[in-house]
């Protein structure tokens, strides 16, 4: 099989899909055997190498992610290649091609929440109708996320396979000392903080997470931090109007885009992960925080069940009180965050990068094999 993986994505962005390419393709690369060959799709202003196995194969691109020529240029640029099937892991392939496509899709916030879109994202990514009509075969990344695409896309079921993502092993429990040493060297934290992180754009609701820390120290005097991680996103200037607004200046910190091994310190030192997501196709940070050993709360939206199981706390995300609530009880209840740990280790131990890349080449062969 000569199967492409379009990996350009990952020059601008490591978070998020970026992360999903790079993991999965190391995945692939544990279990490719000597009739497969892979063909890396990279930017070319991308000089890492994601793997190194001799089945794999770089593939310098000049078309950049998302251009407005992106469908007539890459298509040209794929033709020398002569792949069985294309992996589009950011949602849209070229169309009008001679080989099979299999798409991910990670989440359809952009149809259920419109308002949160740029200009830009909303045209590339408006192309989602014609890219499931065209495309041979699509994985979802959660039961939620496959039945938003039949419901709201007319998706048929046969087209669809849900593949579970895996939790970076970089993310484990550590020694307490080492990691509270650690975030307070690097970081200037103490130890207990509350912690939130991901790319920071409306549909992660953290204005209702501020209003709840407000809430949370005006009603029982918590002296911790609330520490916020993540890459702006679109939109991001609500929450720095919000923290304003409500005098959190002093008390929330905003440690921007933080590498994956900084993070696994400050999963061990938080004293909670607080995810209160509008929306998500999956959702990461928590199961990272339970491989951490770290108590999770969460939103009670479609997806969550799905990856949290019951272990974590969740609120519904439009409530700040209840929000303000949970976060008290797992600072004063010990018996309830230990409860959460032990469940959250568990749980977490059932997702991986090698079970998801097995589940996904099993994808391609059946879908060249159709």
């Amino acid at each position: 099989m000569r199967i492409g993986i379009d990996a350009r994505l990952v020059y601008y962005s490591k978070a998020g899909i970026g992360q999903y390419i790079i993991h999965l393709t190391k995945g692939l690369e544990a279990l490719a055997t000597e009739t497969d060959q892979f063909f890396l799709l990279q930017s070319r202003k991308d000089q890492t190498s994601i793997v190194s196995n001799h089945n794999f194969s770089r593939a310098s691109l000049w078309t950049p992610s998302h251009h407005r020529l992106e469908q007539s240029a890459l298509r040209l640029e794929l033709s020398r290649l002569g792949l069985d099937l294309l992996h589009s892991p950011d949602f849209i392939p070229p169309f009008n091609r001679n080989y099979k496509s299999v798409i991910t899709v990670h989440d359809l916030a952009f149809l259920l929440y419109p308002q949160f879109m740029t200009k830009e994202s909303a045209r590339y990514y408006g192309q989602i109708d014609q890219a499931v009509r065209d495309t041979d075969h699509i994985i979802a990344v959660s039961q939620a996320t496959k039945e938003d695409l039949i419901k709201l896309l007319g998706v048929p079921k046969r087209k669809i396979t849900v593949i579970y993502e895996g939790v970076n092993p970089i993310y484990r429990q550590i020694d307490p000392a080492e990691a509270n040493t650690f975030v307070k060297k690097t970081f200037g934290l103490e130890p207990g903080f509350l912690f939130f992180i991901s790319t920071i754009e409306p549909r992660k609701n953290i204005p209702t997470l501020l209003k709840a820390y407000k809430w949370l120290k005006d009603h029982h005097r918590r002296t911790e931090k609330l520490v916020i991680a993540g890459s702006k996103g679109w939109l991001f200037e609500e929450v720095d109007e919000t923290i304003r607004r409500l005098n959190l200046e002093h008390d929330v910190i905003l440690l921007g885009r933080v590498h994956d091994s900084e993070v696994n310190y400050l999963y061990n030192a938080a004293s909670m992960l607080v995810y209160p997501s509008f929306y998500e196709g999956f959702g990461l940070p928590p199961l990272e925080a339970m491989r951490c050993g770290t108590p999770v709360i969460v939103s009670k939206i479609k997806v969550m069940p799905e990856v949290v199981g019951d272990a974590a706390l969740l609120i519904d995300p439009l409530d700040e009180e209840a929000l303000g609530v949970a976060i008290n009880r797992l600072l004063t209840d010990e018996t309830l965050r230990h409860d959460l740990i032990e469940k959250g280790l568990k749980r977490a131990a059932k997702f991986s990068w090698e079970q998801a890349a097995r589940e996904t080449l099993d994808v391609y062969r059946k879908t060249i094999n159709n």
